[in-house]
Parts: C-alpha cells; structure tokens; sequence
C-alpha cells in the first residue's frame, strides 16, 4: 500500500494505533519500515575493497580521457586512498541511512576532500557499479574455493598414498560387494573433488567480464573507456551488452552451483565418515578434535564435525534454488530483488570455507583401521566375481554360466558357515569339475585386488600411478 507524508503523519495524531502493527522496533512508522528493509550495508559491507577498486580504476580513467580534470581525479583518487586505509585499520561504521556501501564510501570522500567527490560518479551508476564489485568479490571467491580444495585434494592423497594396499570392502547397496584398496576408495574423492575445482575455474572464466560503463542499462554519452577500466581490474575485457550487464547474475548462481556439487561430494565423504567411525564398521577412530562426548554416555566419541559438514550440503543446495527462484521472474535489466544475491552467496561462501577446512583436517588426522577393514572385505563372499571370472578365463566357460556355478558355491560356503576359500578342493570339484585347486590364487582377497590391473582399477600398482598422475594434473 502506498504510503504518503499526509497518512503517516494523520497516524501519529491518532496516537500511534497504525504503528502498533510494526511494534516498537518501527516506531517511526512505514518509513523506518523502508529504511531497514531497503538498507544493505549490514550485507554489502563486505564488498568495501571492491568498492574502493572500482572507484580508483573509474576516476583513473575519468582523468585520463579528460572527463574530469587530473586535479580532481587526483584529488579523487587520494581520498579513497585514505578511506581504504580506514576500513582497513578499523572497520566501517555501518549507517542505515546511507543504504549501502557504495553510499558509505562517497560520504566519506565528500567529507575528506568536499564538492569534487561528486566527480566520482560521472558515467556511472550504481547498478554496474554493483555488478562490477560483486563479479569482482565472486571471482576472488572461485580463487579461494579452488585453492581450499586444492589443500584437501592434497590431503587425499597423501592417504591414499599411505593406504595404496590396505584393502577394505568395496560396497553396493551399502553391501560388500568386491574387496578393494583403502587408497582406491580415497582416489575416488580425488576425482570428485577435481571435478569441482574444474568447475569453479569454468565459472571464474566466463565471469571474467568488467560491467562497469554499462551505466544504469543504456551506457553512457561520456568518451569512457571501458577496456581500460576492465584492464585496471585484472578483468580480461568489457561485458558486451549493458542491459545484460547490470540484470546479469549468473556468475554468482554459476558460483553457488559449483558449491553446491562441491557439497554434495563433502557430504558423501562425511556420510562414510560417520558409517566407517560406528561400532559395526570400526573402520577409523577420529581424533578427538574432530569429535565430540556425549553429556550422558561417557563412552560415546561422536563424529559432530563430519555431521555438521553432511548438513551444510543441505544449506548449499537451498542457495542456489533461492536465488534462482529469484532472479527466474525478472524483466530486463535492473531490479530490486536482485539485492538479495549478496547474502545468499556470502552466507554460501563462508559455510563452504568451513565445511572445506573441517574435511581437510579430518582427511588428514583420520586413523584408519586396517585390521578391521580387510576383515570387513574377506566377509561376504566378496570373491565370487573373482572366481566366476576365473572360471571364464580357465575353464572357458560361458560368463552367464559360471555365474550360476559361482552362485552355487556361495550357497555351499553358507550352509557351511565359511567364505568361498573355506570350501575345500574336493568340495568346489564336486560343485563343478571345471573348479581345479589352481582356483586358490583368485579367492584370497589380496589376490583379488592385485588382479584389478585394468585402467582405472583398485590395484596398488594402479592406485600409485594414479595418485602420481593426479598430482601431475591437479598441481
């Protein structure tokens, strides 16, 4: 509802009943309403040296084509000089009244070096001047996220490389399925991980596009020279079209989407965390900096740090649907709703920094158990491809067929209560004469993990080269 002077002040002679409705947090009435729910400096606030750099590369460009004298570019320039110096020593004083950062840094130049602060915003509006600081602050985003994976890459690594042999049970249907190495389960993440930083380096390319000059939505009849001002940015060029600059955010949903598969991986690994760290598995023991006890139950060593980082997955993915329902409906070019981009993609931000360096700790402290996990990979009857594989390649028997052979000596081994190379020879030769002793050297688990030769398989030897290679290409 539209709200006038007259109204407002026509509510305040009726003692204030219409201001009840807000309480007493907007006493003031419909405008201090406006005021909080328009403000943004409590979020952009971040964007301070981004601000800061756009405003020094537009005023630098200004003087050089002579569209404000050198003196007052100089004098410009200087200022922000001092308000960077500022802000760096003791912060930024948030006022509700001058909206949003970009307001907060010419307030101060004005008070700094007076009337040539107005200079400052020839040929520019705030709408590219936004786009500018925030393609600026999520390209430097991209940087850290890819260099945080880069530490917890390293950080599976190194355990795979300590694990190349230790064999664990491969699973499916969280069954055991096939035994394989603990560093072939860990080079899986590797994998994944990769994949995202691939990703957060194809978002920070296409980002790589200055708005600044795009004005409003139209450009502007002022000589500018946008390449030099992309240039002085570190941005490999201008954006090709201003209406599409300043609506343009798909390099901050294209960050959160890089996010939010990045969390899903950490997810996984946390879920496995938590699974291997229960009494059932025993598979690792995490250190007590990554866990917590229980107020009632002293034994308990509960795996909250790998919990915590599952449930950020969740918060991941609800950023990125949460800016794409809002930017989904938006006509061309600029709108307000668009001010909600920042504080979905800080708060995306800061929890991926977190859950990132919780991973990379937990990775790297993690105690595996070794004993506990081959016993794990020789239940199950976790043999029975090998051997079904064996009978293929030694007996030339058809695979559909020495499934089924296969099938029956894992019933055989069940009413016996064994695995597979519990059955003596005469046993498996009454199963099927093709079954010859020579079958002893495939039912061992480690004879079954040495096999996996193909590329990409669990062998150590395989494991190692891959290992080798992904350093070589992940840097």
């Amino acid at each position: 509802m539209e709200m006038t002077d007259d109204s407002s002040a026509e509510s305040a002679a009726s003692g204030g009943a219409a201001n009840s409705l807000w309480g007493g947090r907007f006493g003031a009435g419909p405008s201090a309403i406006m005021r909080e729910i328009n403000a943004s400096i409590g979020v952009d606030k971040r964007l301070w040296r981004q601000d800061i750099a756009g405003s020094r590369a537009h005023v630098a460009m200004l003087g050089a084509r002579g569209i404000v004298s050198a003196e007052d570019a100089a004098a410009i320039d200087a200022g922000l000089q001092q308000i960077e110096a500022e802000y760096a020593a003791g912060g930024l004083v948030e006022d509700l009244a001058l909206e949003d950062i970009h307001l907060h840094v010419e307030t101060r130049l004005k008070e700094i070096i007076g009337p040539a602060a107005g200079r400052l915003h020839t040929a520019r509006s705030r709408n590219d001047q936004v786009a500018t600081d925030f393609r600026l602050w999520v390209k430097a985003a991209c940087a850290e996220a890819d260099a945080a994976l880069a530490g917890l890459v390293a950080a599976l690594l190194a355990r795979a490389e300590e694990h190349a042999e230790t064999i664990m049970p491969g699973f499916t249907h969280l069954q055991v399925a096939q035994p394989v190495t603990l560093g072939h389960h860990l080079m899986a993440y590797v994998e994944m991980f990769g994949r995202d930083r691939g990703r957060f380096a194809d978002a920070a390319r296409r980002m790589d596009e200055c708005p600044l000059g795009a004005a409003a939505l139209a450009g502007t009849s002022f000589p500018i020279d946008r390449a030099m001002t992309a240039a002085a940015l570190g941005f490999a060029g201008p954006t090709r079209n201003s209406l599409d600059s300043v609506s343009d955010r798909d390099f901050a949903l294209e960050y959160l989407a890089a996010t939010q598969l990045t969390g899903l991986h950490l997810s996984r690994l946390a879920e496995e965390i938590i699974i291997w760290a229960s009494q059932p598995y025993g598979f690792v023991t995490l250190p007590d900096a990554w866990s917590t006890g229980s107020s009632i139950m002293p034994q308990k060593r509960n795996p909250d740090a790998a919990e915590l980082v599952r449930a950020k997955a969740g918060h991941f993915l609800a950023a990125f649907t949460r800016l794409s329902v809002v930017m989904k409906g938006l006509p061309l070019a600029y709108s307000k709703d668009m001010q909600d981009d920042k504080v979905t993609v800080f708060a995306a931000f800061d929890d991926l920094g977190l859950c990132l360096a919780a991973m990379t700790g937990m990775v790297a402290s993690i105690r595996f158990n070794a004993g506990r996990m081959r016993a794990a990979a020789a239940s199950g009857f976790s043999t029975a491809t090998d051997l079904a594989d064996w009978l293929v390649r030694a007996g030339g028997v058809p695979f559909r067929e020495a499934h089924e052979i296969t099938g029956r000596c894992v019933r055989a081994a069940e009413a016996k209560g064994c695995d597979l190379d519990g059955l003596s020879d005469a046993e498996l030769a009454a199963i099927d004469a093709r079954i010859t002793p020579a079958v002893r050297s495939v039912l061992s688990v480690e004879a079954s993990v040495a096999s996996r030769t193909s590329f990409g398989g669990t062998a150590p030897a395989n494991v190692r080269a891959a290992i080798a290679a992904a350093r070589e290409r992940l840097g």
